[in-house]
């Protein structure tokens, strides 16, 4: 007897050879766990970037001279007096070491602050936008929140690496934007066109690609002058990363643009009068649209790291522009780090942010096979 198909199964399965390129990706990528999470953290990321004044318990140059490199204060629920139904935090209090004289910190148990949502604090612009004293988390007057440590002028970490988010995650997705638009273009071209043309672009790219990458950036970065603005150094940081990153996509392009000119529908497009311009965007682009995705999502862990690390050796973004690698500038003292190691703490959120892009490339390079298992 003939073994019949459930209706919705068949329904399902006919669904699947009709949906678009872009629902079986989706659909493929909603299956892979790790890569969907990780898909979380990233947009956690940005919404951290984008609400930064908002979320930092006080605004970026908030300087704390009496709690020079404090160490991260602890959240409490049981206190001296029983058990709270709101996290709070200890005082805190500067003692001097009896043998190293070195400044040391401890929990005052006789001053306790509650943590408040929603509390006022230091004033700020949202975005340049309007004016207020609103942040997610807060103390009373009096109180300190040092959730993960003070630096060097008692500024606080947590705040400072949530404004400095917004830079490194923003650099990463504004060289990427600029490595597509180069490496899309010239590697149509180098691929369509061929002849004298594709030598000379695939020489130059040999030539760019035959330089080690960190020194290459470390004098690009040097060449630029020293008395710009922080807003143009950061858009000249951007630049110096993009420099190199196009011409692993311009190579690809280049490839799969050679193996679809020569289909018929690309033959078909060239006998009815089709430019060469709109042939390349309109009929052979879209052909590997999935694959330029992939690779873009791949590209921007490079250029966070790029820009961490230049700007921890001092040769990428300077002060009083906040970023993940200006705040590791200061760990480049292997002393400080054996005694306030939670100034590594951007490095953290450095590794959280490529991992999660790497799991979502990951992601998305399987989800581009929507057909394969």
């Amino acid at each position: 007897m003939a073994r019949t198909m459930d209706p919705a199964q068949e329904a399902s399965g006919e669904d699947l050879y009709t949906a678009s390129q872009w629902e079986l990706m989706r659909r493929k990528f909603r299956k892979h766990g790790l890569a969907v999470w990780s898909g979380m953290v990233v947009l956690a990321l940005y919404l951290g970037a984008v609400f930064c004044e908002f979320l930092s318990p006080y605004a970026l140059e908030d300087q704390h001279l009496e709690y020079i490199y404090a160490p991260p204060q602890r959240l409490h629920l049981i206190g001296p007096d029983g058990l709270h139904l709101r996290p709070f935090v200890y005082g805190l209090k500067g003692t001097r070491h009896p043998e190293t004289l070195r400044k040391v910190y401890v929990e005052d148990e006789s001053r306790i602050y509650p943590v408040r949502l929603f509390a006022r604090g230091s004033t700020y612009r949202f975005w340049g936008l309007f004016e207020t004293d609103i942040h997610l988390l807060g103390v009373d007057r009096g109180g300190t929140l040092f959730l993960l440590g003070t630096d060097s002028l008692g500024r606080d970490l947590l705040s400072r690496i949530l404004y400095g988010s917004r830079i490194s995650l923003t650099v990463g997705l504004i060289g990427v934007a600029l490595s597509f638009v180069f490496g899309l273009s010239i590697g149509a071209v180098s691929g369509y066109y061929g002849g004298w043309i594709d030598n000379i672009i695939q020489r130059l790219i040999e030539i760019l690609r035959s330089f080690p990458s960190i020194p290459l950036w470390m004098a690009l970065s040097a060449a630029l002058p020293a008395d710009w603005s922080p807003l143009q150094i950061y858009f000249g940081i951007t630049v110096v990363l993009s420099f190199l990153a196009w011409t692993g996509l311009a190579r690809v392009v280049r490839g799969k643009i050679l193996a679809l000119r020569e289909e018929d529908y690309a033959t078909a497009a060239i006998l009815i009068g089709a430019s060469k311009p709109r042939i390349m965007a309109r009929h052979l682009l879209p052909g590997f649209t999935s694959h330029i995705v992939v690779s873009l999502t791949l590209a921007l862990p490079g250029m966070i790291l790029g820009e961490t690390s230049l700007s921890f050796l001092g040769l990428g973004l300077r002060p009083p522009i906040t970023s993940w690698g200006v705040l590791l500038q200061e760990a480049q003292n292997v002393q400080a780090v054996a005694m306030q190691p939670w100034l590594l703490t951007p490095a953290v959120f450095v590794v959280v942010a490529v991992l999660a892009f790497n799991f979502v490339g990951d992601g998305l390079r399987d989800a581009a096979d929507p057909y394969g298992r």
